[in-house]
């Protein structure tokens, strides 16, 4: 069944409280204004939901996971903001028509493990949540309480890029390439030092492969943390890595890794041609299950 684990749609009334707000996360028009992050023009076609949900029959998906986008910083708001902010993206996202599903999103400043239950049973694939809040054992800590709902209810976690902090000066890429990939690699090494022990049962997602933390192994090995052995129950999204980084990864984390269709309208879903044999037989034959392909 072709699945996109990572897409992002807001629904109408989101799109209209991010309007009404007057401080990040704040909408003008269709200029996203965001605390780490330069204003940013947002294209009205990437949140029309008919020419969104006809562009995923397009692409063959049977299934496409829509995600709150967490450098918003949707879930470090308030309880009151957040709580309006995430009840509007859950109604609406919940409202898509087919092949749209949804990844529930909590307020993490006030964890709520009953809403995050009452989002799982009103249909939510599984729980997303902030790099931002999963870099150390503090961070699995205090989300703990969420992630024990995500077990007994035995659905899956994803873990996203959450809020850049200012940088000054930096190019308009620098968010992407910079602060998520250190949130996400940091959040990757928490998980093995701290969520593995604390949650044995729960299916992790990484989106952006992690931030490539798992191609340190070696380095790991050499101070103390020990070989790493392949995670059955860690996957990962590879937003927009391609080939190399793909392949790269395949031999780093097993070949039991998974494929996801693509952060559409930004890429077609594919499978890369990654022009090497292990990797190929690894992603296709062997256990096309745990490598989550994507184009974010």
């Amino acid at each position: 069944m072709p699945t996109d684990v990572h897409q992002h749609i807001w629904p109408p009334a989101f799109i209209e409280l991010l309007r009404a707000r007057t401080a990040p996360p704040h909408l003008d028009g269709w200029t996203l204004h965001l605390e780490g992050e330069p204003p940013y023009e947002v294209d009205p076609a990437d949140h029309d939901i008919a020419a969104r949900t006809e562009l995923a029959r397009t692409d063959g998906l049977d299934l496409a996971l829509v995600s709150l986008s967490s450098p918003l910083g949707i879930e470090h708001l308030p309880p009151a903001e957040a709580g309006e902010l995430l009840t509007a993206f859950h109604d609406g996202a919940l409202a898509l028509p087919a092949p749209f599903g949804v990844w529930a999103s909590p307020c993490l400043t006030a964890p709520d493990p009953e809403a995050v239950a009452r989002e799982l049973s009103r249909g939510c694939a599984g729980l997303q949540l902030p790099a931002t809040a999963l870099l150390d054992a503090a961070g699995w800590d205090h989300c703990t309480p969420l992630l024990d709902v995500l077990t007994r209810h035995d659905k899956p976690l994803f873990v996203h890029p959450g809020a850049a902090p200012p940088t000054p000066d930096a190019p308009p890429w620098w968010p992407a390439l910079v602060p998520y990939l250190h949130q996400t690699h940091a959040s990757w090494f928490a998980f093995r030092a701290f969520g593995r022990a604390r949650h044995p049962r729960l299916r992790v997602c990484f989106a952006a492969l992690a931030g490539l933390a798992p191609l340190h192994g070696e380095r790991l090995a050499a101070r103390g943390g020990g070989r790493g052995e392949v995670d059955f129950d860690a996957f990962y999204e590879t937003s927009s890595y391609g080939t190399r980084a793909v392949d790269a990864l395949v031999r780093a984390v097993g070949i039991d890794v998974v494929v996801s269709g693509s952060d559409r309208p930004y890429a077609p879903p594919v499978i890369p041609d990654l022009g090497a044999d292990a990797a190929v037989h690894a992603l296709r034959t062997v256990n096309p299950a745990r490598l989550l392909h994507g184009n974010a």
